[in-house]
């Protein structure tokens, strides 16, 4: 059996957002995998790096203590999903102090002779879904940086075989029948995943 961590970042349950996690912790569910539902905002989750965790951010060890049990939940997956909206292109506040905060060294990564290794390699699978206000034209001018954090960063500190973007771009401007589309599409992509 597969352990999944989906961490969710929207405030609004009646979103586009939460309606796509519902789809991914189902379907995961629905092929027997054991899902760890991490939904950020529900939780009360403090996005907030304080001044004392920065000046014990390198101390491996002892600088897990504040976020010991999204540590914890990180380390026990084998495979990570991100359920996120797109703003201001890029990621809502509480899912960057996310990274900030649970991605530390001696975590997502371990550093040698100066060098970034990879720590969280006991994740095989790695999926983003996510929306866009504006176009994937506008997103590419901008730079798009939570595509590229999501395959370039949170990828190297897995190295997962398995990596998905799946992304709704134009959201302003979607039909029901495109939102209904990129639904469909989320749900077969977890099926396979």
């Amino acid at each position: 059996m597969t352990r999944a961590l989906v961490v969710f970042a929207h405030p609004c349950a009646e979103s586009f957002s939460a309606s796509l996690h519902g789809t991914v912790v189902q379907t995961l569910t629905a092929r027997g995998w054991e899902v760890d539902d991490c939904d950020l905002y529900a939780e009360g989750f403090n996005p907030v790096l304080s001044e004392e965790e920065r000046r014990g951010y390198h101390e491996v060890g002892p600088n897990i203590a504040p976020v010991a049990d999204y540590v914890q939940r990180v380390r026990a997956a084998e495979a990570l999903v991100l359920v996120f909206p797109v703003w201001n292109f890029g990621y809502p506040a509480i899912l960057k102090g996310f990274f900030d905060r649970v991605f530390l060294p001696g975590v997502s990564f371990r550093l040698e002779d100066g060098k970034v290794r990879p720590n969280l390699t006991h994740i095989r699978k790695l999926a983003a879904v996510t929306t866009y206000g504006g176009t994937r034209m506008r997103a590419l001018l901008a730079g798009d940086p939570p595509r590229h954090v999501v395959k370039r960063a949170v990828w190297h500190g897995t190295r997962a075989d398995t990596l998905r973007y799946l992304a709704l771009y134009d959201m302003n401007r979607a039909t029901d029948a495109q939102r209904r589309a990129f639904q469909g599409r989320v749900e077969q992509e977890m099926k396979v995943f």
